[in-house]
């Protein structure tokens, strides 16, 4: 397949879509962030990758996503078109609704990962488990943007901060009383 007839690169591409289309980007993704290299990983490659759009990896990897976008269209010789001003990653400020005392569960996906197993239904399920007012944390190795959006689209609310190079923590607030319910 030409370049012409490929698809255009982005912020709402999928990864694991851009990565069959242009297998010949994935060594100059996997250099932009360390984060990125999990992306080897059998059961991230087919969970994560096939959700996460560039925009949510750009945050995974602190990365200006016109910066991203623009490495990948030069990687397979498409134009730099455009700047994405505005999208640029900054760290999101403690939201008034965490309390540390709060959390009620904690999941820490790393070792299920590491199983190569997907830890999504697991997680949910701990989450499920948290009363009303509580906070359920996660523990992962890099943002979990597709989770987080799944979850934001479930009425929670979502922040997340790290802890170390490679250690998240996200946390999940689900008020159900000012829902109503």
């Amino acid at each position: 397949m030409n370049a012409e007839s490929k698809m255009h690169i982005t912020p709402d591409s999928k990864v694991g879509t851009l990565l069959e289309y242009y297998p010949e980007i994935e060594e100059v993704l996997m250099a932009m962030s360390p984060s990125f290299r999990k992306l080897r990983n059998p059961v991230l490659r087919r969970t994560v990758a096939r959700v996460a759009t560039l925009r949510q990896v750009a945050k995974i990897g602190n990365i200006p996503l016109s910066n991203m976008i623009n490495d990948l269209r030069k990687a397979i010789g498409h134009a730099i078109d455009q700047d994405y001003g505005g999208e640029e990653n900054t760290a999101e400020p403690v939201p008034d609704w965490f309390d540390k005392t709060k959390v009620a569960a904690s999941f820490d996906a790393r070792p299920v990962i590491d199983a190569g197993r997907n830890p999504m239904g697991e997680f949910f399920k701990v989450l499920g488990e948290v009363d009303e007012g509580g906070i359920c944390e996660l523990i992962t190795s890099f943002i979990p943007a597709p989770l987080i959006e799944l979850a934001r689209g479930k009425n929670y609310l979502v922040w997340s901060e790290q802890i170390a190079e490679d250690i998240f923590h996200s946390y999940f607030f689900h008020d159900k009383i000012k829902e109503g319910k």
